[in-house]
């Protein structure tokens, strides 16, 4: 004992001494020895540092209040960097958060794949091999009504793919209207380049007419292409060419007509109230020979680029090199054949796939739903008066721009805190919350909070509120 109040760094445990704490014992099969030991000697360096500016310890340097604290830090530090969110913006088609959220069957298939073994590329009633896009090929031929169909990892390579099998060392005739830029600087003038296709460019950025395609043909010319210009609008004095007209001239001049429909809807959005969205199925009516969308947007399924369109030209892209790289694992292609199949019942794809519900969720209900969430958190006696009001959105993702939605919303605020570390308070939760920031307030939008997620929601409000009180 006097060598301990003479000398007060003896009385701190040693290394083995922590390892063999219940905590850290416990500990073991989760982080293994080595991290374990680590986070101890960082412990007890921390409490070394105190004892030599004289502070008194106060029973945090035994054994087991030190493994306590390593199992907590370890706790922190190793936790997954990748966690759910509850996504309070009301933007449906995040593209921080993941953009859309997929369907339960689509989720469990995604699972079942991943934890087990699949018949990826095995016919199962030959007992041969078989490619990975067949089952995925049916299920989007029958929805779009084209001949054959395939799949890669995103609608970018998509478009790179589609260009380097149909039209490298030639030209890519497209209007200047639709040279559009999305987000994570893709261009499609990089796009072509990297493809090896010319760009062509056609038209003026407001007015781009049939005669200036037929203009620019020549020889040397492999493709039309029409892109959707899905992140931003041209209005007032404008022109441009509808998909049917392009197709009556690309099979007047035997050239292939790709069409990039960008989000990739597979029903006639205007029920939602928004107009503009081009519809894959009606893409390949109007004569379209290959048509470009995304999955993981209006279509509401798991990142992917999809590519329908005419048989001979969906094989030539498969032989392609660049396909082998470009293509899907096995969880997400049993994630997009659950989320087409769901699409052949369009009552069923209006009740399950999360976007499509979340969009034509009725104003009413929404009003419910902020009444419910205020109810709860005018429990939590640290926020200033909370109060629902009428709001709008957008669909978000690069999808319908310029279209508003109405949607409801719950404001709060902070009696202690600012506006900001409120919401970094939310963000490092447990769960993550995720709001918009307006005018000094926290605005909680109840168009993307799943009713399954309220409770959590006002616990992860408390406790933001309650950690601010003792920073």
């Amino acid at each position: 004992m006097k060598s301990s109040e003479t000398n007060p760094f003896r009385s701190l445990p040693s290394v083995n001494d922590v390892l063999g704490a219940t905590a850290c014992r416990a500990a073991l099969a989760l982080h293994g020895h080595d991290l374990i030991a680590e986070a101890i000697r960082v412990e007890l360096i921390q409490l070394r540092a105190q004892l030599a500016r004289g502070d008194v310890l106060n029973g945090q340097g035994d054994a087991d209040s030190v493994a306590l604290r390593v199992e907590q830090r370890l706790n922190l530090e190793m936790r997954p960097r990748l966690r759910s969110v509850i996504n309070a913006t009301g933007i449906v088609l995040h593209t921080n958060l993941g953009r859309a959220p997929i369907a339960e069957e689509a989720a469990k298939a995604a699972y079942d794949a991943a934890r087990g073994y699949l018949n990826l590329e095995l016919d199962l009633d030959s007992g041969k091999r078989s490619s990975r896009q067949t089952p995925i090929r049916e299920w989007i031929t029958r929805l779009t009504g084209a001949e054959s169909a395939t799949v890669v990892n995103n609608n970018a390579a998509a478009t790179v793919i589609a260009l380097r099998a149909l039209a490298q060392g030639r030209e890519v005739i497209v209007s200047r209207g639709q040279l559009i830029e999305i987000g994570g600087s893709f261009r499609i003038p990089d796009i072509m380049g990297v493809s090896g296709a010319t760009l062509r460019e056609v038209g003026t950025t407001n007015i781009t007419r049939l005669r200036d395609y037929e203009r620019a043909i020549t020889p040397q010319t492999a493709a039309l292409l029409q892109i959707h210009t899905s992140n931003y609008r041209v209005t007032g004095f404008t022109e441009s060419v509808t998909t049917a007209e392009l197709a009556t001239l690309g099979k007047s001049h035997n050239l292939p007509v790709i069409d990039d429909i960008g989000s990739g809807a597979m029903l006639d959005f205007n029920r939602f109230g928004f107009d503009g969205e081009p519809i894959a199925r009606a893409s390949i009516t109007s004569g379209a020979d290959l048509v470009l969308f995304s999955g993981d947007k209006l279509l509401g399924g798991p990142q992917a680029g999809i590519l329908a369109g005419k048989k001979a030209f969906i094989e030539r892209i498969e032989k392609d090199p660049l396909m082998r790289a470009f293509r899907c694992d096995k969880m997400t292609l049993a994630a997009l054949e659950a989320t087409l199949r769901i699409y052949l019942n369009e009552d069923r794809a209006l009740r399950e796939i999360p976007v499509l519900h979340l969009l034509s969720l009725p104003i009413e209900e929404l009003r419910r739903r902020a009444e419910a969430l205020a109810h709860g958190l005018r429990t939590i006696e640290t926020l200033a008066p909370v109060e629902i009001l009428e709001d709008v959105a957008f669909v978000g993702g690069g999808s319908l721009p310029d279209q508003k939605m109405k949607t409801w919303v719950v404001e709060i605020k902070s009696d202690e805190l600012g506006d900001d570390a409120f919401a970094q308070a939310l963000r490092l939760g447990n769960p993550a919350v995720m709001v918009r920031v307006r005018d000094g307030k926290l605005v909680l939008d109840v168009r993307t909070i799943f009713p399954e997620q309220i409770d959590a929601l006002i616990a992860a409000v408390r406790t933001a509120s309650r950690r601010t009180q003792t920073r």
